[in-house]
C-alpha cells in the first residue's frame, strides 16, 4: 500500500529519488541538481552501464557535468542500496537499478549481459545449502560464452 503523502502519480522512480535524496540528507551531503540528474536518468534505464557511458547520456543534458561527478554519484547509490554494482568478468564496474533478484548470461565476445530467471536453478541452490546446513543470504550467477552473435560470427 502506498503511504499517504506520497502522491499517485508518483511511480518508481520518483520513489527511488525520493530515498536518495533522504540518503544524501542522512549523510550530510549536499543535495546538487547534477546528482538528481544523474539518479534521474540512470532510475529510467535499464541494463548495465559503466560510468563512462553515464556521462556521455547526463553530459547532453549538462554539459558542464564532470565525469568525477557521475562516478561518485553512483557510488552514493550503491551506498543507498538502490544501484548494484557489477564487475563482470572482473572488468569496469558497470551498474544496473536493483530490482527482483535475477542471474546474469555475460559474452565473451562483445560484452553483451543478458539477465534471467530461473526457478528450477534458485531451487536448487536452496537445496544445495540446506544439505550443507548452511543459511543463504545472497548468491550471484554468471554465466560466461558466446552470444548467438558472436557464435554466428565465429562460424
Amino acid at each position: 500500500m502506498r503511504p499517504a503523502w506520497i502522491p499517485v502519480a508518483w511511480g518508481p522512480k520518483m520513489l527511488k529519488l525520493e530515498r536518495f535524496r533522504g540518503f544524501i540528507r542522512e549523510r550530510g551531503l549536499k543535495s546538487t541538481r547534477q546528482r538528481e540528474e544523474i539518479a534521474c536518468w540512470f532510475f529510467e534505464h535499464r541494463g548495465h552501464v559503466n560510468a563512462e557511458q553515464i556521462y556521455r547520456e547526463v553530459r547532453e543534458a549538462m554539459p558542464g557535468i564532470g565525469f568525477s561527478t557521475v562516478y561518485r554519484t553512483m557510488k552514493l547509490l550503491v551506498e543507498a542500496g538502490l544501484v548494484a554494482e557489477g564487475h563482470f568478468g572482473g572488468g569496469e564496474a558497470r551498474y544496473e537499478n536493483l530490482s527482483s533478484h535475477h542471474d546474469h548470461c555475460i559474452c565473451t565476445g562483445c560484452g553483451k549481459i543478458i539477465e534471467f530467471e530461473n526457478e528450477q536453478i534458485e531451487q536448487l541452490q536452496d537445496s544445495v545449502a540446506d544439505r550443507f546446513g548452511f543459511l543463504l543470504r545472497s548468491h550471484r550467477m554468471e554465466l560466461y560464452g558466446l552470444c548467438s552473435a558472436c557464435r554466428s560470427e565465429a562460424g
